[in-house]
Order: structure tokens, then C-alpha cells, then sequence
């Protein structure tokens, strides 16, 4: 299957969700996704966040990963005109803004970084690129912002984990699942450090394994 340049795999779900083979439903919903953006921000006031920032006023760094973890676009923004290289700062886990905004699955930080210059294909210690940190915890929307912007769909961990796998063992990821699994470049069949594939995890851990009829037969993992 050939996807158009700029082609977005969101719109396919939507468009061409009753083309899925009988026996696997869709679980995209549109509320779920625009709700995944609220997580915390509802539950402070602007008030809290704006003391806890003035805790990091002596550590852009530390204030640069707290914000992008916390979704305050403004201050990211404000960081990245007084410093550039902030974008490309890390913990001492190797985690980066990028990472941390998309395992928290915050868009609008996610895009800005992106068009700063932020590193798609930055590592973690354990090897892990921003696409397994949005793909593990289910956030289908920062998935496919990675992908269109040139994410590597079958980069491996240090675990040899693919953002499939992390997607397959995680409940919650059905619609991550989907959109992974719609990837013409998609290795479906690699296995992990334990020797398992993403089908493999899907049958042991959730109830996805059947999503997997929607790959084409060369990437058939039966």
C-alpha cells in the first residue's frame, strides 16, 4: 500500500475504520484523544505552576524538561528564544523535552519542539527514541506527528523493544496499535530480547492480538 507524502494515518482510521477485517473492532475515539492533553493541566492552578517554575529559575535545563513534561508551551517557548540548546537538553536518564512531552502526549509542545530543531531519533540510556515513549503509553496523536516527521517505526531499544511491542502490551493503546500497524515500512514480525513479537505480547498481555489482521501478508506475523 502506497501512502501520499505528508499522508495522515489519523485520517485513514477515521475515514477507512469499517474496512478493519470482521472480528477486529476499532476503538478509536475521538474525546479520548482530545482529552489527552488535560491530564494534569485542569488539576493545578496557574497559580502552583507558576511557584513551581520559579523553583527552577537557577536551572534552565531542569525547568526546560519539567515544562515539556507539564505542558507549559509558554515557558518552553521562552526558554527556547533566551537558549536554542535547551531544545536538545537532557536528564540523567537521557530523557529529552521531546520525550518527555510525548510520553505525556502534549501536541502543541511536541510540534513546537519539533520545529525548533528538537533530535526525532534522540536516545534515552536504555535506548529508547521519543516514538517508543509516545507509543508505550498510548498517545496515537504524538505518534503519528513522529512518524510524519520522519520517526524510524522500527527503531529498536536496547531491549530490541519496537514502538509495535510497547504499543501491543499496553491495554490502553488500542488506537496506537492501529496506527502503527497501517505502516507500509512496518516489521511486524521483530522480536524482542525475550524473543517475542509484538503479536506475541499482544496475545499475553492484551486484548489486540486480532488487530493484527489488518497488516498486509508480508508483514503477516502468523
Amino acid at each position: 500500500m502506497e501512502f501520499p507524502e505528508g499522508f495522515n494515518q489519523l485520517e485513514l482510521l477515521e475515514s477507512h475504520g469499517h474496512m478493519i477485517p470482521v472480528g477486529t473492532e476499532s476503538t478509536w475515539d475521538e474525546d479520548e484523544e482530545d482529552s489527552e492533553d488535560e491530564d494534569d493541566e485542569g488539576q493545578q492552578s496557574e497559580e502552583w505552576y507558576q511557584e513551581q517554575e520559579l523553583k527552577w529559575k537557577d536551572d534552565p535545563v531542569g525547568l526546560m524538561l519539567w515544562a515539556a513534561e507539564k505542558n507549559r508551551l509558554s515557558t518552553v517557548e521562552r526558554l527556547a528564544a533566551c537558549d536554542p540548546s535547551l531544545i536538545n537538553c537532557y536528564d540523567d536518564d537521557g530523557y529529552t523535552p521531546l520525550h518527555r512531552a510525548s510520553y505525556n502526549g502534549h501536541a502543541p509542545v511536541v510540534s513546537f519542539l519539533l520545529d525548533s530543531g528538537a533530535d526525532l531519533h534522540a536516545r534515552t540510556v536504555d535506548g529508547w527514541t521519543p516514538l517508543h515513549s509516545a507509543s508505550c503509553w498510548g498517545h496515537a496523536a504524538i505518534v503519528s506527528c513522529l512518524l510524519r516527521r520522519g520517526s524510524e517505526v522500527n527503531a529498536v531499544t536496547n531491549s530490541q523493544l519496537t514502538a509495535l511491542q510497547l504499543a501491543a502490551g499496553n491495554p490502553a493503546s488500542p488506537q496506537t496499535l492501529e496506527l502503527l500497524l497501517t505502516r507500509r515500512t512496518l516489521q511486524a514480525g521483530l522480536r524482542n530480547a525475550a524473543g517475542e513479537t509484538a503479536y506475541d505480547i499482544a496475545v499475553r498481555k492484551t486484548a489486540h492480538s486480532g488487530l493484527f489482521e489488518i497488516i498486509e501478508p508480508c508483514n503477516n506475523v502468523d
